[in-house]
């Protein structure tokens, strides 16, 4: 079965570029970039997104475009006999799993706003049931489960139409609507009387507030935030690689999908801080920021109801951008280990994720007495900490060490596989640096996750 390709670079990008564009862009980046001082973690993150997460990035976006694979069968595919690397890939589709049984709810939940915003439900309430309204939301696990399904059904539709014309279309649409959605927003956001203070807050350095926090927390939430906002380790980059031609280097197209994701989450910035600061509200991280937070502020707002119906339009774009990459992903998988053509793939994976996806909308309501981690936690919670604290980090190192030690892949082939096509190169002299400084970045960033 040949390998399907994509059918421009400016759908790679957005593809791979909507798969790291997530709702941690909007929900937890201005958040803790107002927390740890504004401008100085910004330019903290944007350091740490040079050194570490941009490297990984064309490590694996190397590996997909080297074997044509998904990263089942990639490292099966390049590996030298006897090596076990191919057990990363299994790890990795666990970790392609577990993040569509939380993140499908979550979209549900966007999609369930969009609909409450657009039909006018939040007119007239206070702010105590606005609040309850997520309460409520969360309590019902009918909603719940509906909104899930619709998100799982669409995303299973538009991927069985193929590469082409399925995913890499409709994502195109999507995220150049979610450009230009967030740039209507922002600027509404800052033309709101006080939302240029929000502004000064969100944006201008303040080294009072880091050392509040503490400079090494400053300097690790920046780490995080740069590593993790690129959604590393579990391949969803690799596939998309694996469908591109060899016209262009991997670090320039690295840098352009890193450009593209930290554009999106500054700008969610622009978008909250200013409107926060308008109707003095003190924004905050998180569901309660998205579903109660900013509900009553668009309440407060002329024209909230139409602002709050493009905001939504946009948390569910940014959600779902990043579904569509991850069920290409697990699709390709179905494909490559099992022969199914993509549609069986489809079918097979529709009703997979539907039933998986059942515990996290359950944790919430008929589960909800079961808090595995500690008091107040719910089954999304270990969900996402499994994913993000273990699986990705952890198979971002793999990527690594397979791509620049000898026991892998190795530097130089690697080197040549990303250096090939025209833009920016993988320069020789930062093999020290990739090799030995590097894995002991990742090692203390997986430690600082874990302890």
């Amino acid at each position: 079965m040949e390998r399907e390709k994509l059918g421009s670079r400016l759908g790679f990008i957005f593809l791979s570029a909507g798969c790291a564009i997530g709702i941690g862009n909007v929900w937890r980046f201005p958040y803790i970039t107002g927390l740890y001082g504004g401008g100085v973690f910004v330019l903290f993150y944007l350091f740490f997104l040079v050194m570490m997460g941009i490297p990984v990035m064309t490590m694996e976006f190397a590996v997909g475009r080297a074997s044509r694979r998904s990263i089942i069968k990639s490292f099966k595919e390049m590996e030298k006999p006897g090596q076990k690397w191919h057990l990363q890939g299994y790890l990795g589709m666990v970790g392609n799993y577990i993040l569509m049984m939380f993140y499908t709810t979550v979209a549900g939940w966007m999609l369930y706003y969009f609909f409450l915003m657009l039909t006018g439900r939040f007119v007239g309430k206070d702010a105590e049931q606005v609040g309850a309204m997520f309460t409520d939301m969360l309590a019902a696990p009918g909603v719940l489960t509906v909104s899930m399904v619709l998100i799982v059904i669409s995303g299973m539709l538009i991927c069985s139409l193929g590469l082409q014309k399925g995913v890499e279309r409709i994502t195109k649409v999507m995220m150049s609507l979610l450009l230009v959605i967030i740039m209507i927003l922002a600027v509404r956001g800052m033309t709101l009387e006080g939302g240029m203070e929000g502004l000064k807050f969100y944006l201008l350095p303040d080294f009072q507030r880091m050392k509040e926090v503490g400079v090494w927390e400053t300097i690790t939430a920046a780490m995080n935030q740069a590593f993790f906002t690129l959604s590393l380790g579990i391949g969803s980059m690799a596939i998309f690689g694996s469908y591109i031609d060899r016209k262009h280097t991997l670090l320039g197209e690295s840098v352009n999908i890193a450009i593209l994701d930290t554009f999106v989450a500054i700008v969610s910035g622009l978008i909250i801080f200013p409107v926060s600061f308008a109707f003095d509200i003190s924004p905050d991280k998180g569901p309660s920021l998205i579903f109660v937070t900013l509900p009553n502020i668009f309440n407060h707002m002329a024209g909230g109801r139409i602002w709050g119906t493009l905001f939504f339009v946009f948390m569910t774009f940014a959600a779902f951008s990043t579904i569509l990459a991850v069920f290409e992903n697990i699709i390709s998988c179905g494909m490559d280990l099992f022969h199914w053509d993509r549609k069986k793939s489809c079918m097979i994976n529709l009703v997979l994720i539907t039933v998986l996806s059942l515990p996290c909308v359950f944790g919430f309501n008929i589960w909800s007495a079961f808090q595995p981690l500690g008091e107040g936690s719910t089954i999304l919670d270990l969900e996402d900490f499994l994913v993000s604290n273990i699986i990705l980090p952890v198979g971002s190192l793999c990527y690594l060490l397979f791509c620049v030690t000898r026991f892998g892949w190795g530097f130089e082939k690697y080197r040549e596989e990303a250096n090939a096509g025209t833009g920016l190169k993988i320069p020789e002299w930062i093999r020290i640096y990739m090799v030995y400084i590097l894995p002991v970045l990742l090692i203390v960033l997986i430690l600082q996750t874990l302890l």
